[in-house]
């Protein structure tokens, strides 16, 4: 069956529409009628940054129906219904948002699932150009069916999810240390038997004891077959962060709140600004590192000295919640901006949210704008002047350009448009009641 809006569908219909029957010495014959409009949409002008497909460089983008139909260096707005002007604009997947918590309840003794800390996304996501968040936990097997019924079956936004190692994810800390409640085999089950389009991986987090809670989420994992996420700390004294990285955690696991500095935990830089050997050494062998910016995560003497000594993330991501919005985090385009004020290419900005996080969570399928692939696209504008970027700790760094979030698709409809630039103007509307 084709789906309906996809690619195949339309240029089903066009062919349908494109033959008509004449009658021609009592015969019936069938004559081609050539339409000039085969796109919905045209994105015309701008440039567009594409890592997968290694597009750095001024180029249209045409949308029919939910997927990107064609890519080109010009394409004929005569071919769409709706061409709409981005030139002196970038035009980027939409980007891949990793480490968000949106399992947004009300239940008023719990901390992120089923909580008031966690938000919904679609208030959250699309006005910064993200169309794809990842859960980072906050549910467990026993709950996860909530956090589907309530946000990802209800969510504009596409929602994927680590599932917490913890049955009941993230109710509370107390909670978190339950050993008996850290069950592989049926985190394992959930994933692959139940929900494996929509669990990406597992979630170790905000464990006081030893390397229990890591080990069990690494069995989980390879039962699985899906990475591993920790969110490492809280230990008196600090556990080991070498043996965590180099012993504990295999290829393609990932390392999150990477620039983070507190209490239980081992920093990735030392006391001279140096980036740890070791920690280098991880990123080597395939240990892959987080940003989880959150409201305490990234501190600027963690990571403006590990950006000069080329450690940079895997993957940005901002560890959505009520207080990272309104702290130093504020959302994907202010914290994209942030490394590209650390001198990291814009095109490797991009990259980092949107391939690699995909690749990480084994979903090639997003993050790119290869023909036929969902037309999730983000378009921003690169501002120039003089701006200020927060850390999680409410430090200051100056900084002369920012990203800022001018148009969203997501799998061709226009979802967030700062400036009415794909609308038509109101003088185009007849006046009727």
């Amino acid at each position: 069956m084709i789906k309906k809006n996809s690619l195949a569908f339309r240029r089903w219909n066009t062919l349908k529409r494109a033959f008509r029957v004449l009658v021609i010495g009592g015969l019936l014959m069938p004559v081609a009628v050539v339409y000039a409009q085969s796109y919905d949409m045209l994105l015309e002008g701008g440039h567009l940054i594409d890592p997968k497909n290694g597009i750095n460089e001024p180029m249209d983008v045409a949308i029919a129906g939910d997927s990107i139909a064609e890519v080109a260096p010009q394409i004929s707005p005569d071919s769409a219904d709706r061409v709409v002007d981005v030139s002196g604009l970038y035009v980027t997947p939409g980007i891949i948002d990793m480490h968000t918590h949106v399992f947004h309840g009300t239940d008023p003794d719990a901390y992120i699932a089923d909580a008031h800390v966690s938000v919904a996304p679609d208030g959250f996501t699309f006005r910064s150009g993200v169309t794809t968040v990842v859960d980072a936990g906050s549910a467990g097997w026993k709950n996860f069916r909530t956090l589907k019924a309530q946000t990802i079956d209800r969510a504009e936004t596409r929602v994927l999810a680590f599932l917490n190692i913890v049955g009941v994810g993230m109710v509370g800390r107390y909670e978190e240390q339950n050993v008996e409640d850290m069950n592989p085999e049926m985190t394992a089950l959930m994933i692959n038997e139940l929900f494996p389009d929509l669990l990406v991986g597992i979630k170790s987090a905000h464990y006081w004891g030893d390397f229990t809670q890591v080990e069990r989420a690494v069995e989980a994992g390879n039962r699985a077959g899906v990475p591993v996420m920790v969110d490492f700390g809280e230990h008196d004294p600090p556990l080991s962060l070498e043996t965590l990285l180099m012993d504990k955690l295999r290829p393609g696991d990932i390392f999150t709140h990477t620039y983070s500095y507190t209490r239980g935990r081992e920093a990735v830089v030392d006391e001279e600004f140096n980036v740890k050997p070791y920690v280098l050494k991880a990123q080597e062998r395939g240990v892959l590192f987080d940003v989880g910016h959150g409201g305490g995560s990234l501190i600027w003497h963690q990571v403006i000295p590990s950006m000069q000594q080329q450690f940079w993330p895997d993957v940005i991501s901002s560890d959505l919640h009520t207080s990272s919005m309104n702290g130093g985090m504020k959302n994907m385009a202010n914290l994209m901006s942030k490394f590209l004020n650390m001198e990291m290419p814009l095109q490797e900005v991009i990259l980092r949210s949107t391939w690699s996080p995909a690749q990480v969570i084994g979903r090639e399928d997003l993050g790119h704008l290869s023909t036929g692939a969902d037309a999730d696209v983000a378009v921003f504008r690169l501002k120039e002047g003089d701006f200020g970027f927060l850390d999680a700790r409410g430090r200051t760094m100056q900084g002369n350009r920012k990203l800022e979030a001018e148009l969203t698709l997501r799998e061709g409809r226009v979802v967030w448009d700062l400036n009415g630039r794909a609308s038509p103007s109101w003088e185009e509307e007849p006046r009727r009641y």
